[in-house]
């Protein structure tokens, strides 16, 4: 994670790949703090003789201590540690899938939101705003982690309009004038 470039790393991801997004400018001290949260957490499991992750099998090999190391720990840890089917060793996991859903449903019901939705919707959102605000498709196709274009493309049909948001040159005119009046002011 590069907090300060604005980017999140997510390691094995839909469709088990990772990729690299946007980490939004108003969600960065809540992400730190989270970080500080699981840090403190992390150092707690170590005193008590557990604070490894499963690392995958080639890094396990190449870096044997590094499952241990706070870089590899999950950002939304379990509250509790489990035992690892694999070694029988207490690890803490991350939160399953469930407990997100039942926060977001939560949180739609606590909102008044009546759209069905679930967490995968966000990831709709996000993509469709994206475009809708002028992005590139390749880069949001990037984003998502799309093997194929076509599957980004499906974003722009639900967008309720063909092709994606173009604004004419001319209505930036004014605008364009400005930023020219300030650059030969300075």
């Amino acid at each position: 994670m590069q907090i300060e470039e604005g980017t999140i790393l997510v390691r094995d991801g839909k469709g088990e790949k990772d990729r690299i997004t946007a980490l939004p400018e108003q969600a960065k001290l809540e992400v730190i703090e989270q970080m500080e949260s699981c840090r403190t957490r992390h150092q707690r499991d170590l005193e008590r003789g557990e604070g490894q992750v499963h690392l995958p099998d080639a890094l396990m090999r190449k870096y044997p201590n590094d499952s241990r190391q706070f870089r590899w720990q999950w950002l939304f840890p379990s509250p509790r540690s489990r035992p690892d089917p694999r070694t029988g060793q207490y690890w803490r996991h991350h939160v399953s899938e469930d407990y997100l859903s039942r926060a977001f449903a939560r949180a739609l019901r606590e909102s008044n939101v009546l759209k069905n939705a679930v967490p995968h919707t966000l990831r709709h959102s996000f993509a469709t705003h994206l475009l809708e605000a002028g992005s590139d498709i390749r880069t949001v196709q990037e984003l998502m982690g799309h093997a194929d274009i076509k599957t980004t493309m499906t974003y722009l049909h639900v967008m309720n309009r063909p092709g994606l948001s173009v604004t004419s040159p001319l209505d930036r005119i004014e605008e364009n004038l400005d930023r020219m009046k300030e650059n030969t002011e300075t």
